[in-house]
C-alpha cells in the first residue's frame, strides 16, 4: 500500500509553507491566483486527499452549515437557490443540511435545535420571497446570513433583490421602446416588494418628466386572476396605456387574458414587462413575455460565500447588506406604442 501524502509532501513538492498549501486548498489567504493554482495542481499530481476530520477537529468547525427555509416545496424558485447555495457550499468542501418550516414556526424551532445539535458552523436563513424578518432566538450567537430576507440588525449579512432597481429597469426599457402611458398593475400584500416595485415604476416617470397618473396604478393579489381583473380596469379607460408594467409573471399572465378579451394584440396593440422570469410561464406565453428575472441562484451562492469569509474572519469579511441586481430578459412582448 503506497503512503499517504500529507500536506507536508504537497508543501515540499511546491516550494512553500503548509500555511500556504493549506489556504491555497480552503480558498482563505492572501495568496495570489497563480500561487493558489499552482498548488492545487501540485496536490492533485500527488493524490493529495486532505483529512478532514483531523482538519474539523482542529478547527472546531463540522464543515456543515444549516439551511433553513419557509417554503422549500411549494415556490418555483427554490431549486435555483438551493442550487446556488449548494455549489457554493460544495466549493467550499462544506455539506449543507436544509430544515423546510413550511411557514410553521413550531417546525422551525424544532429544525434549529437539530441542527445546532449537529454543531453546524453556521445558518443561512431564508425565505423564498423578499420579506422582512425577526430572527429565531435560538440563533443568537449563531453566524448567520439573511437570504431574500432583511432585517433591521445591521450586524447580520443579508440578501435581497432590487426591487426598486428590478422595477426601474423594466421601465427604462418600456419607455426606450417609446411608451409614455405605462400602467401598473401592483400587488395588495404588505412586502418589501410592493414598496420598492411602485416606488421604480415612479421614480422611472419622475426621470423622464412624465406626470404620475394614479388612474393607471391598480392592485390586487398577484396571481392570475385578480391581475386579469386588474388589467381589465385599466384597459377600459378612455385614453388607455399602451403598456403594462406587472408585479410579477402570473399579473402579467392575467394581463394577457385582459388584452385579448379587450381584441388587443401583444405587442401591437399593447406592450406588458414583468418582474420574476418564471420561465415555465413566461417562455409558454404567445408572445414570450419580458421579464426581469430575479437572481435566486446567485443569491444562494452569495450567502454561502459571505458566510464562508464571515467564518474565516477574512478581511472584507464585515456585515453586508446586499440589493443584488436583477437582469432583463428580452423575449417578444415589447413593441413601440400604437399609432
Amino acid at each position: 500500500m503506497s503512503k499517504r501524502v500529507g500536506i507536508r509532501e504537497v508543501a515540499a513538492a511546491a516550494g512553500v509553507s503548509v500555511t500556504t498549501v493549506s489556504h491555497s486548498l480552503s480558498g482563505g489567504g492572501q495568496i495570489s491566483d497563480a500561487t493558489r493554482e499552482r498548488v492545487r495542481s501540485v496536490a492533485e499530481g500527488l493524490n493529495y486527499a486532505p483529512n478532514r476530520l483531523a482538519s474539523g477537529l482542529r478547527s472546531k468547525r463540522s464543515q456543515i452549515i444549516g439551511f433553513v427555509s419557509d417554503e422549500i416545496s411549494t415556490t418555483p424558485y427554490a431549486g435555483n437557490v438551493l442550487l446556488g447555495a449548494q455549489e457554493a457550499a460544495a466549493a467550499n468542501d462544506q455539506v449543507l443540511m436544509v430544515v423546510n418550516s413550511n411557514r410553521n414556526s413550531r417546525i422551525e424551532d424544532r429544525g434549529i435545535d437539530a441542527l445546532l445539535q449537529h454543531s453546524v458552523d453556521g445558518i443561512i436563513y431564508a425565505r423564498m420571497y423578499h420579506q422582512a424578518v425577526k430572527l429565531p432566538a435560538a440563533l443568537s450567537g449563531v453566524p448567520t446570513v439573511l437570504l431574500d430576507a432583511s432585517s433591521d440588525r445591521t450586524d447580520l449579512s443579508s440578501v435581497v433583490p432590487d426591487e426598486e432597481g428590478a422595477a426601474l429597469t423594466a421601465m427604462e426599457h418600456l419607455l426606450a421602446a417609446g411608451h409614455r402611458r405605462i400602467g401598473y398593475l401592483g400587488n395588495i400584500d404588505e412586502i418589501p416588494a410592493t414598496r420598492g416595485r411602485l416606488a421604480g415604476y415612479r421614480a422611472a416617470l419622475a426621470a423622464h418628466g412624465i406626470p404620475f397618473d394614479e388612474s393607471l396604478v391598480t392592485v390586487g393579489e398577484s396571481m392570475t386572476a385578480p391581475g386579469r381583473d386588474a388589467a381589465s380596469r385599466v384597459l377600459a379607460l378612455a385614453d388607455r396605456p399602451t403598456a403594462l408594467f406587472c408585479f410579477n409573471d402570473r399579473m402579467a399572465m392575467g394581463a394577457y387574458q385582459a388584452a385579448h378579451l379587450a381584441g388587443l394584440e401583444i405587442p401591437r396593440d399593447l406592450s406588458i414587462v414583468s418582474i420574476d422570469n418564471f420561465e415555465v410561464l413566461a417562455d409558454a406565453l404567445l408572445p414570450g413575455l419580458t421579464s426581469i428575472a430575479l437572481p435566486h441562484y446567485e443569491m444562494g451562492r452569495w450567502a454561502i460565500e459571505r458566510l464562508a469569509a464571515e467564518l474565516a474572519g477574512e478581511a472584507d469579511s464585515a456585515p453586508q447588506q446586499i440589493q443584488m441586481p436583477c437582469p432583463l430578459v428580452l423575449r417578444q412582448s415589447v413593441g413601440p406604442p400604437p399609432r
